[in-house]
């Protein structure tokens, strides 16, 4: 895949490579794009994969509420779904189904780098390939897996009368009537191992024959198989690419990039007073930045990534630059630190924080995935995430102190144990609410904040202006600014590295 700087006029269609809505993704693009449009593609991917995640945890994945929810951010991302009936939309289908090619590629780059990035990147993958292939029709469904050399053949009318009965005994959940109003697939059994060894399908003279909804299992398994070794060829082959320094610090920020609103303006700068801050942090504090201010009261200091971490939060919900100075140096001077010495060696990092030192910089307080992919907590610190951090023991004892009941506590670790950690913080939200859908997809500590002032509502504690826009404009001017605003927080975080 070649970038180019100037934006691409014409596009120049590829024979063959979207001659179908969906793909394997086999073959990597190989036309020239533009940075500006590499990381729009990136964006809006990466999004759409955000909330298959999201959804995929929240309703069942064969639910109306599912099927319909993500439908809607197909179409307001503009990908392909299924194929356009009408001759007049054939450009348009077209640049949707190179968009989903391309996009796929690039966080194929970005999402190759760990394990746990492939895993999570394979999992959202399958999930959507799932959602796509089950709504084909019949006759889309035999093109696909004909185009991929996967020669399954639809059992014909005749072939399906004459085998009724063993159909029906051997398949679940097909009865006389349906045998004939559905599809049955006839499939090598080698390709069906794990549904012949489960004895779930009729065989006969080496073939398996497979109803429709159960198809998608041996195609998804093919898919994974196919995915995960592009994703082990690709990382050996990071290197090279990210040599290029147009594409590395876009593809390092792609990984834990945020794509939600944005909390770096200060509109509600000094809503809130120092003495408001103790019972916020019970009733509307996340859980990783409730345990930091209790640390910060217990132990009257914080290293220096809970100072960034709970520092920035801070200054997101409205404490003012006076204020936090004000806030740290009480904290600091009751343990080892004295007047002066805060002064000299930490004023200066709070000062920062607001822009009025070094580059001037209005710092965006940590999103959920910067908190948990970056800057792992070790041991005498207590930032991070404490559904990715925190030993399974120790979160249940932690919930248990905070009068969780075992049924809402074991709700959290479940989702915790599935490596979902931004939904098990989500359930804590709705668990601690008193509510049982949040109605918001959680992904930024201060987005936490926010929705709980909304559910308590009295307007005593924080009154706020209306919220800012989510950032529509992101999608068309691409992760630019996100990823300017990462490299600027590397370069605080180098500043004050201390104990």
């Amino acid at each position: 895949m070649q970038f180019s700087r100037r934006r691409r006029l014409v596009s120049q269609p590829q024979d063959g490579l979207y001659g179908h809505c969906l793909q394997f993704y086999g073959r990597p693009p190989a036309e020239n794009i533009s940075l500006a449009e590499f990381e729009t593609f990136a964006f809006e991917r990466l999004k759409l994969l955000k909330t298959v995640e999201n959804l995929g945890v929240s309703y069942v994945k064969t639910s109306d509420q599912y099927t319909k929810k993500l439908y809607s951010e197909f179409s307001n991302l503009n990908f392909p779904h299924k194929a356009e009936a009408d001759d007049k939309k054939e450009q348009t289908e077209y640049e949707k189904r190179r968009k989903d090619h391309i996009s796929h590629f690039i966080l194929r780059l970005a999402y190759c780098q760990t394990e746990d990035l492939r895993r999570w990147f394979i999992q959202q993958e399958m999930d959507l390939f799932r959602f796509r292939f089950s709504g084909l029709t019949s006759k889309s469904k035999t093109e696909f897996l004909h185009q991929n050399n996967l020669q399954y053949d639809t059992v014909s009318m005749e072939q399906k009368k004459a085998l009724v009965d063993k159909l029906v005994s051997s398949s679940y959940a097909v009865s006389g009537a349906t045998v004939m109003e559905q599809d049955f697939y006839k499939v090598p059994f080698q390709d069906a191992l794990d549904l012949v060894r489960t004895r779930k399908v009729f065989l006969k003279g080496g073939y398996a024959y497979i109803p429709h909804q159960d198809i998608i299992a041996i195609v998804l398994n093919d898919f994974r198989t196919r995915l995960s070794k592009a994703l082990a060829l690709t990382a050996r082959s990071l290197p090279a690419v990210q040599s290029d320094e147009r594409l590395q610090p876009l593809l390092s920020h792609l990984s834990h990039a945020y794509v939600g609103q944005d909390y770096s303006i200060q509109k509600n700068v000094g809503k809130i007073s120092l003495e408001q801050i103790d019972p916020l942090s019970t009733k509307s504090f996340p859980l990783c930045m409730r345990q930091l201010h209790k640390s910060l009261r217990e132990n009257h200091h914080l290293r220096h990534g809970g100072r960034m971490q709970y520092g920035l939060f801070l200054k997101g919900i409205g404490l003012s630059l006076e204020q936090a100075l004000q806030f740290w140096r009480s904290e600091f001077i009751k343990g080892k630190v004295d007047a002066d010495k805060f002064d000299k060696a930490y004023a200066y990092s709070v000062r920062h924080m607001f822009g009025k030192e070094g580059k001037r910089t209005d710092y965006t307080p940590y999103s959920c995935m910067k908190v948990i992919l970056s800057n792992p907590p070790s041991q005498g610190d207590y930032h991070g995430c404490p559904f990715r951090h925190s030993d399974p023991e120790l979160l249940k004892q932690k919930l248990q102190s905070y009068k969780l009941s075992p049924s809402a506590i074991n709700q959290i670790l479940e989702l915790v144990k599935g490596m979902h950690y931004q939904l098990a913080c989500q359930k804590y939200f709705e668990l601690t609410h008193n509510i049982e859908d949040s109605g918001f997809s959680l992904n930024h500590p201060n987005q936490y904040f926010m929705e709980s002032q909304k559910v308590l509502g009295d307007g005593k504690d924080v009154k706020r202006e209306p919220e800012t826009p989510h950032r529509e404009a992101a999608a068309s001017k691409g992760l630019g600014a996100s990823r300017q605003n990462a490299e600027e927080m590397e370069d605080l975080d180098a500043l004050f590295q201390d104990d």
